[in-house]
């Protein structure tokens, strides 16, 4: 067994309650009022109304199927890909209404991107998983492809254990660089907000404290969003915390606030009894 001194670094920094400092001051950036979602005349959530302030890192935290996955679907327009989905209420980007039925959806997801709970890298070259989002965007300078692709890679920490292979499938990667690879596919459309739903649990736990690591690192640079069951990921990474609950058989926001208020000083019942293990 390793001693404290040489366990990896990305271990340590995820096995105890970082010491942070807030890292953005109170500028909302997202608003929801009133937002709510149903599939097929079922309720995901109802009457969700919340602020996310830019450069801050949001965990959104619950039970199963107290629609958290669903309210960040919602943020970048990934519900009109799902069947007989209806929402009402209001989500606005800054001035954006995210919900106008008029708005440039690519641009939308251009500005807010996702990482899903599972690595999906595409079934082709790691350069070229890089490439396909810019060439859809437009970006069709080599010069500039190249130079945004390397940033990418450096910013997610992967650039100097794969520039030697960039020809090579995305697929050969590891769980946790694909991870990576994915986060870099996103950060490569230099995007406002990026939406992160589970990110870590299909990953080993090496690969899940690097990549934690990484989420952390992005706070201040970007506004990140991220949906997690893991309760003490929640505690050591996030500026805020929402709590989602399944009320009458539909997910609603019980409570919302600075993470250090949530964990210490919940003024909800049932946030308490959730984040000491008692219920959920």
């Amino acid at each position: 067994m390793n001693s404290p001194s040489q366990v990896p670094k990305s271990q340590t920094a995820s096995s105890s309650i970082r010491n942070i400092a807030p890292c953005c001051d109170p500028d909302p950036l997202i608003q929801t009022t009133d937002l709510s979602l149903t599939y097929s005349n079922r309720p995901a959530f109802e009457r969700i109304s919340l602020t996310v302030h830019r450069g801050c890192l949001t965990a959104i935290v619950g039970p199963s199927g107290s629609g958290k996955t669903s309210f960040l679907l919602c943020l970048n327009r990934l519900i009109d890909l799902l069947p007989e989905c209806k929402v009402s209420g209001q989500a606005h980007i800054e001035n954006l209404d995210i919900l106008s039925p008029t708005i440039d959806v690519l641009q939308l997801r251009r500005r807010i991107g996702m990482i899903f709970q599972k690595p999906n890298p595409f079934p082709m070259s790691i350069q070229k998983n890089l490439e396909f989002p810019l060439k859809e965007h437009g970006v069709t300078e080599k010069d500039l492809i190249l130079e945004r692709t390397q940033q990418a890679l450096m910013d997610v920490g992967l650039w100097n254990e794969v520039k030697d292979r960039m020809d090579t499938s995305a697929l050969l990667l590891s769980g946790g660089q694909q991870q990576r690879l994915c986060m870099a596919r996103a950060l490569v459309l230099s995007p406002e907000v990026l939406l992160m739903d589970e990110p870590c649990s299909a990953l080993d736990p090496l690969s899940s404290g690097t990549v934690e690591d990484l989420i952390f690192s992005l706070r201040g640079q970007y506004t990140v969003i991220i949906v997690t069951h893991n309760l003490a990921q929640a505690h050591r990474i996030a500026d805020y915390v929402g709590v989602f609950w399944n009320q009458k058989q539909a997910g609603e926001l019980i409570e919302f606030g600075p993470t250090q208020e949530i964990f210490e000083h919940p003024q909800q019942v049932l946030t308490a009894a959730y984040i000491n293990g008692v219920r959920g």
